[in-house]
Parts: structure tokens; sequence; C-alpha cells
């Protein structure tokens, strides 16, 4: 093997290196049994981070000029606290928060069907802890997504 060859590989990753063995990963969403595109696929990553700045930018509004009374230090505070409520009861109900609403997307059960309120009360708490949200798999699933066996989809 040519030095340059196995320098690429070590670069390029241990994806990039299965792949050249022969490896087939398939499309996000393909284990899970969602199509490549379209309604019902996995959610692109730059539409669920715009969401969340949505939802953020909304719940920071809320805190910011209701509970807090105009205090920026504690508003960013009480917006977790929001974001928290607002994650409940949006998820919980209608299976996506306004931000995702905006961005066409829905949170769904591994199966397809709805979230139950145990299953949303982990997914919405481990979202609230940040890094579990930052752990992601092949298909782009958070550690939050995958232990509450959610997947956020497009509409």
């Amino acid at each position: 093997m040519d030095n340059r060859q196995a320098i690429g590989s070590w670069l390029s990753g241990p994806r990039a290196a299965a792949e050249d063995m022969g490896a087939d990963f398939g499309h996000r969403g393909r284990r899970l049994g969602l199509p490549q595109e379209g309604p019902g696929s996995v959610a692109p990553v730059g539409r669920r981070f715009g969401a969340l700045f949505i939802d953020w930018a909304a719940c920071m509004l809320i805190a910011y000029g209701l509970i807090a009374r105009g205090d920026q230090q504690s508003a960013g505070n009480w917006a977790l606290g929001v974001f928290l409520v607002l994650s409940l009861l949006t998820v919980g109900t209608i299976g996506s928060t306004p931000g995702k609403r905006i961005m066409g997307l829905r949170v769904v059960a591994e199966d397809g069907g709805r979230l139950g309120a145990v299953r949303v009360v982990l997914r919405t708490v481990l979202l609230l802890l940040v890094i579990p949200a930052l752990v992601w798999d092949r298909d782009t699933r958070g550690l939050h997504d995958r232990l509450a066996r959610a997947v956020q989809v497009r509409i």
C-alpha cells in the first residue's frame, strides 16, 4: 500500500475507509425505514438548527418581556423554563414546536407514531442539557432523540 493512500484514508475518517472497502451506509434514515427525501425523511441539520434558533428567540422574548421584566441576566435563566414548557406542550400535543412548524419539521416516534408523555419529557430534558443533542449517529439523530426513540422528519 502506498503511504499516501494510508494517510488519505486516515484524514478522511473511518466512514470513508469503510466505504472504500465496500460498506454501504445508505441514506440518512434508511435503518429506520424512512425515505431518502421528501415528506417523512430525516430532517436536515440546517433546518433543525433554524427551528431551534426560532424557538430560543421566542423564549428569550417571552422571558425578557413578561417574566424577567427587562432584567437581561435573569432572562436567560427564565428562557430555559419557557423553552421547557413550550417544548413539553407543543411536541407532546402536535409533535412540533413553533420553530419546527415554521421550518416544516415534526418530531415522531421511530415507528412513525406520536411520542408518549414520558418520552417527550425525556427528550426535552436531554435537549436542555445541550451535550446529548450534540452527539449524533450516522442518521444525524442526537442522543436525546435516540434515547427517546424519536426522529425529526420533514412534514
